[in-house]
């Protein structure tokens, strides 16, 4: 069985797996599994008031999951797969604590091989940096901690990321939420749609 055989199998099971991205180390459980999520908060030792983001495999795959709008959806075919997280609705199947009890959910499509294999074996994964929250996020498997990484069920070791985080963008309100990569693109795609 292949690492990523494992890891889906793990994730299936409610476990947590670190998996690389074109950002960062990521911490990954089954997004649609609330007590899998909840393990990341514990994880994590995050504030159950932020939410976290899911990662798919495609746009496509995420309208499985949300209902973005026609401009939502067309940003996020201009910008995905990429560093950037775009907020859209949320269909009924994800999980409150997923999103903090909001309407709106993050999502992610991962510009990184191994990731999107996770997770298009995997379902819509967990999308947030492998690290006690606070703390730097990892570039390398060495960087992360042991009190994450002795909670995970499967290691998939991607090398040396980017280390850009991602933007977070509400194409809704036609914000930028948090600065990262692409920032002058999404800005100006913004202010032109």
């Amino acid at each position: 069985m292949s690492d990523l055989d494992q890891a889906a199998a793990a994730i299936a099971d409610g476990k947590l797996v670190i998996y690389p991205t074109e950002t960062v180390y990521g911490l990954a459980a089954d997004a649609l599994d609330a007590d899998a999520v909840e393990r990341v908060f514990d994880v994590k030792g995050r504030d159950r008031s932020k939410p976290v983001s899911l990662a798919v495999p495609s746009v496509d795959a995420a309208l499985d999951y949300t209902e973005p709008s026609e401009r939502e959806l067309a940003f996020m075919r201009e910008f995905l797969p990429g560093p950037v997280t775009v907020l859209v609705a949320r269909r009924e199947m994800v999980p409150d604590v997923l999103t903090a009890g909001r309407e709106r959910v993050g999502v992610r499509v991962p510009d990184h091989d191994r990731a999107l294999e996770l997770a298009e074996r995997a379902g819509p994964i967990t999308s947030t940096s492998a690290n006690v929250s606070g703390e730097p996020s990892a570039l390398e498997i060495e960087e992360i901690g042991a009190s994450v990484r002795d909670t995970v069920a499967v290691v998939l070791d991607g090398g040396r990321t980017a280390g850009t985080e991602s933007t977070v963008v509400d194409v809704s309100a036609g914000e930028i939420v948090r600065e990262g990569a692409k920032a002058e693109a999404i800005r100006a795609w913004l202010a032109e749609h």
